[in-house]
């Protein structure tokens, strides 16, 4: 399961901003999980508490931000949604698609003490 590797990963980035912007306690995590990620949010809301329960964030609130897939198709010359990886273009079913969106993790916003 590598979202338990990426909620310690999120834990030390928190705790890097924790001393470095002199706050003491983390209420709530919101976290951007891109569609097209290949994480799983349940799995990230499990790992996070347990990952976090003895810390600076023990008990904060985890939020998931889904980002949807997007994709600039060669063909078209214009962004398209994009379900899942390797899918066709929706409008003139080509694959020469650059993803542009939805394949992000990262912490948007912390609600801090």
């Amino acid at each position: 399961m590598h979202e338990m590797a990426l909620c310690e990963g999120l834990i030390e980035i928190i705790e890097r901003e924790a001393r470095a912007q002199n706050f003491a306690r983390v209420r709530t995590v919101w976290v951007e999980i891109g569609a097209l990620s290949h994480v799983e949010p349940e799995a990230m809301r499990f790992c996070f508490s347990a990952v976090a329960d003895a810390g600076i964030a023990a008990g904060a609130r985890f939020e998931v931000v889904t980002v949807p897939g997007e994709a600039w198709c060669m063909s078209c010359a214009k962004t398209v949604p994009l379900a899942q990886r390797a899918e066709p273009c929706p409008d003139c079913g080509g694959y020469q698609l650059q993803v542009t969106a939805g394949d992000e993790l990262r912490i948007k916003e912390l609600e801090v003490d």
